[in-house]
């Protein structure tokens, strides 16, 4: 787990380096490197949901862990939990984790959870990025909220990552572009 997240936060400092080079000019660098990010686990997450064959949504490695459909709903559900937070809004999840179970209403209710922190992800300034919200009962930044979304999406698109490949499945992001 540790070799992972030395990984996924070299993965993610390169994209937020790259993004921030890209995006200087738009006035807005530090929202725009998370932004960016976001995206990309968004899609991640969005490719892996839809590849991995329905009757592969309950599958467990082992049954201490949650299936791959449990995970499609825990990053759903993160997504309300987390941007609604930066919003400074009390948005609750729907509890897509414990409510769905077909590979449909996953995906659909990851999209749903995608779009609110579509709109909280381009609402948010590199002005506003410093304002203080309640995380957990601790007073955090929104870009830091927005981040701590990007790491605890790529900490679950890690575990995807395994179940995919256990299913003999090539993961989103080591597919070629031109597939």
């Amino acid at each position: 787990m540790r070799t992972f997240s030395v990984i996924a936060a070299c993965c993610l400092f390169g994209m937020t380096a790259f993004a921030q080079d890209q995006t200087a000019a738009s006035g807005n660098p530090l929202t725009s490197g998370a932004k960016m990010a976001y995206s990309t686990t968004k899609s991640y997450l969005l490719k892996s949901a839809e590849e991995m064959p329905e009757a592969n949504y309950s599958f467990k490695p082992v049954s201490t862990v949650r299936s791959f459909g449990e995970l499609v709903g825990h990053v759903a559900d993160g997504q309300y939990e987390f941007c609604s937070a930066a919003a400074g809004d009390s948005t609750k999840h729907p509890s897509v984790e414990k409510n769905k179970t077909s590979k449909a209403d996953l995906i659909a209710g990851l999209k749903e959870g995608f779009a609110y922190c579509d709109k909280v992800y381009a609402g948010t300034t590199d002005a506003q990025a410093t304002d203080k919200v309640d995380f957990f009962g601790h007073p955090s930044t929104k870009l830091s909220v927005l981040e701590f979304n990007n790491m605890h999406n790529m900490e679950h698109y890690g575990n995807i990552v395994t179940y995919l490949r256990m299913k003999g499945l090539v993961p989103p992001s080591s597919q070629h572009s031109s597939q």
